[in-house]
């Protein structure tokens, strides 16, 4: 019994001591998602892809246009063409088919990469102005994935304004 008493006078005076060190303890938190819809070099970005993919996107509605139209225009007129035309015609829509498929996949893939690259730009400096707010308020530790977040911890809109002043 003795023992016991002394196990449970040291734990509480352990907690009580543990509890003592992290009440100092400043947290907060980041919403990378936020910071990548309303940080103005967020947008920026947003703005320079759409400008350097838009020539392409228009070209694969041009074609998925095309494509849609001939595809239509020989199903109205398949019953009146002779065998040798309709598999002509039937092998170009295939054809085109898998050129707007293929163009279509390098334009994702090359949209996925620019946005990837421009995004990770956009995170650098983020991440940048989240240390300086960090240090300059001295947290211990600031976090950009979490399940709850108090919103008292949330210091995305010091990101934002800083991040937006930096340009």
């Amino acid at each position: 019994m003795k023992k016991f008493t002394r196990t449970i006078v040291a734990a509480s005076l352990l907690a009580g001591l543990s509890f003592s060190a992290f009440a100092d303890f400043k947290a907060g938190f980041v919403n990378t998602d936020r910071v990548f819809r309303e940080a103005n070099a967020a947008k920026t970005a947003q703005t320079r892809l759409e400008q350097e993919f838009s020539k392409r996107e228009k070209e694969l509605i041009a074609l998925r246009d095309n494509l849609k139209r001939g595809s239509d225009a020989f199903e109205r007129d398949a019953p009146t063409m002779s065998e040798s035309q309709r598999v002509t015609k039937q092998r170009d829509l295939v054809e085109q088919d898998r050129e707007f498929q293929r163009k279509s996949r390098e334009f994702q893939e090359d949209l996925g990469n620019r946005k990837n690259e421009e995004l990770a730009k956009v995170l650098d400096q983020a991440n940048k102005i989240v240390q300086q707010v960090a240090e300059a308020e001295q947290y211990d530790v600031i976090l950009q994935e979490a399940v709850y977040v108090n919103p008292k911890h949330d210091i995305t809109d010091k990101v934002i304004k800083a991040l937006n002043a930096a340009k």
